[in-house]
């Protein structure tokens, strides 16, 4: 029997959060070519990631409370627009300083678009095909890591970061465009009441799932931030070289993240999520392996690659699927969560960095990972006693 066909409008928001990716990772594409066209240290560069996703995850939940009564064809149509014109004032600020204020105030539209885009998924399909169609939304970012990070690199190394920066302003604006004109009008959640928070935050299977994708984007980001640098030092990887890994990364990502979509809904989404850290656990543990190798170093990323971004994909469905009416909220706490531990992440594998431990980074993201996969294992059991 077939499936019947997803609304036109989950192609838009999938779109949508394909441009925030884009986005959101271009600093980590481009880091070589911002420290070094700066004159800032990779430290210092990386800070640029920490302080935005930072914003992204205090800002999540409470602009899912403020936006609570907003229409949402023209809320994630605006934001769209808002990263067009910050990440276009990016890409002409004149010095570091400027730089990180204006990346800090384009990190708003994440914080907005993807936990928003998400909560509204619910209005749009009926249950039995929800975790099918999030996880489709999330598809997205998968896509981003295939297309958008490989650009950037490609682009901050022949070209300078700036012209990357140019791009994500374009396709936003394009991508803005296409939700308004695809988004049905009247889409609103059901705001968030003090009760509804309450019972979100009052809920420890909730919250313990929530503090998996912590605990898993601490110990990848701890690295993944720091890719670009570390692939230099390791590999020799220039401009061209870089685009190459980070295509190799993102297409099996994309894969990871088709096959959870086809799948989550036989194997369930506690299921899910379980096997896709557990793939990134192993790439960590297997780490050195790829050491001044490019088919090792290419071959080792692959497990990751498959469970990074179908994690979170699986992450929201699991959230949503356990009490569809806090969705928004606890999807809005699940991205503070995701960006949250990137900001912790990025903050870490720094200070790493600057006691001259790149090449350690691997072993506390997978102790990290460890810790998500046992708690994610707990989690499960609570939710089903």
């Amino acid at each position: 029997m077939s499936r019947p066909a997803l609304p036109r409008a989950l192609w838009a928001l999938m779109v949508g959060n394909l441009v925030i990716g884009t986005g959101v990772m271009a600093v980590a594409g481009t880091l070589n070519d911002i420290a070094r066209s700066l004159g800032v240290s990779i430290p210092q560069a990386g800070l640029l990631i920490t302080a935005g996703a930072a914003l992204i995850g205090v800002g999540a939940p409470l602009f899912a409370t403020l936006v609570a009564g907003w229409d949402r064809r023209r809320l994630l149509a605006w934001s769209l627009v808002w990263y067009a014109v910050l990440h276009a004032a990016c890409a002409l600020a004149p010095n570091y300083p400027a730089l990180l204020v204006l990346r800090v105030l384009a990190m708003v539209p994440p914080a907005v678009f993807t936990p928003q885009a998400a909560a509204s998924v619910g209005l749009l399909v009926g249950p039995a095909h929800r975790g099918r169609a999030i996880t489709f939304v999330f598809l997205g970012w998968s896509v981003a890591s295939v297309m958008g990070m490989p650009l950037s690199a490609w682009i901050g190394g022949e070209l300078g970061w700036r012209w990357a920066f140019g791009l994500v302003a374009v396709m936003a604006l394009l991508s803005g465009a296409w939700v308004w004109r695809e988004m049905p009008d009247g889409v609103r959640p059901a705001a968030l009441s003090r009760e509804a928070w309450g019972r979100a935050l009052g809920s420890p299977p909730l919250m313990m799932a929530v503090g998996v994708t912590l605990l898993s984007a601490f110990g990848q980001f701890t690295l993944f931030s720091y890719f670009a640098p570390y692939l230099t030092q390791t590999l020799g990887a220039g401009g061209a070289g870089l685009s190459l890994l980070f295509l190799w990364f993102g297409a099996f990502g994309l894969l990871g993240n088709v096959a959870v979509t086809r799948q989550i809904d036989r194997l369930g989404a506690a299921r899910a999520v379980l096997i896709t850290l557990g793939l990134m656990a192993m790439s960590l543990l297997l780490w050195p392996l790829g050491r001044g190798h490019w088919w090792g170093q290419a071959l080792v990323m692959v497990p990751w690659a498959l469970g990074c971004f179908a994690a979170n994909s699986a992450q929201q469905a699991r959230l949503v699927q356990a009490s569809p009416v806090l969705a928004p909220a606890t999807v809005a706490l699940n991205t503070s969560a995701m960006y949250g531990g990137q900001a912790l992440g990025a903050a870490l594998g720094g200070l790493l960095i600057a006691q001259g431990q790149l090449l350690q980074l691997h072993w506390v993201g997978l102790v990290l990972m460890g810790l998500s996969m046992g708690l994610s294992a707990w989690a499960a059991a609570r939710a089903q006693a």
